[in-house]
């Protein structure tokens, strides 16, 4: 399973940037680049931070895909 996330969504139409969204949360904007790229997995009170923020349930922002077998 893969971690996957429609933050970069989210906070499109929350109408801040990267930084803005990282100071809400209280993480840099590399965190959140590094989330919206799906290069870093959030802890778990990190992304129930985001998700409070977006003012969406959790399940919303994140969600786990199954990996495609090559």
């Amino acid at each position: 399973m893969i971690l996957k996330n429609r933050l970069k969504e989210k906070r499109a139409a929350l109408n801040v940037n990267q930084q803005e969204m990282g100071k809400l949360c209280g993480v840099s904007r590399q965190t959140i680049s590094l989330i919206e790229r799906g290069d870093y997995s959030p802890s778990i009170t990190l992304a129930l931070t985001i998700a409070k923020v977006c003012g969406v349930n959790v399940e919303e922002i994140f969600y786990l895909q199954e990996e495609e077998d090559e």
